[in-house]
């Protein structure tokens, strides 16, 4: 049988329909390498080991090869989970409680050790952190239960401990 190309005109054969049928194997389309994607990914933030695995996992073939790569940046300084750690301190700290960043940092793959690191820093200022919310967001005692359990909420969701905000709402945030 014979039929012409719509594209090009041209005659083709059966033995060309089968090899239009029969899919090619796709080569991965070449990128950037795993280590290139990595130190971009750095280069905008800091990011744990546990996050750049997980960004790298769609562009390698093996779970060796990215294990190799984050150890090569964590030999070369590249990447470090306990500046990943300050580094997300420093921009949640004003905004958010300690328990709140904790968690955050224990789901970025953070080691125990570099979180109670943090976790100590972090509640030794609290107090001031939650009163600086609060006197952004409310600034004056709450007058009755339905206020005081308002602002309670809202400092709680910030992940602000219950006796620093008790602390906050009892004394009505004057110093």
């Amino acid at each position: 049988m014979v039929s012409r190309s719509p594209d090009t005109g041209r005659q083709r054969r059966e033995d060309d329909f089968e090899t239009l049928a029969k899919p090619a194997e796709a080569p991965r389309p070449k990128g950037p390498s795993l280590k290139a994607r990595a130190v971009g990914y750095l280069s905008r933030r800091e990011h744990s080991r546990a996050e750049l695995a997980r960004k790298l996992r769609p562009h390698a073939e093996s779970a060796e090869e990215i294990e190799a790569v984050l150890d090569a940046l964590q030999k070369e300084g590249w990447q470090s989970n306990a500046r990943f750690a300050q580094s997300l301190v420093h921009r949640r700290a004003p905004r958010q409680g300690t328990a709140r960043i904790v968690q955050e940092l224990r789901q970025s793959g953070v080691e125990d050790a570099d979180i109670a690191e943090v976790r100590d820093a972090l509640r030794a200022t609290e107090y001031e952190r939650a009163l600086e919310v609060w006197r952004r967001r409310y600034g004056e005692k709450p007058q009755d239960r339905n206020a005081y359990a308002k602002q309670a909420r809202f400092l709680a969701s910030r992940g602000f401990a219950h006796e620093v905000i008790r602390r906050i709402l009892g004394e009505g945030g004057d110093d």
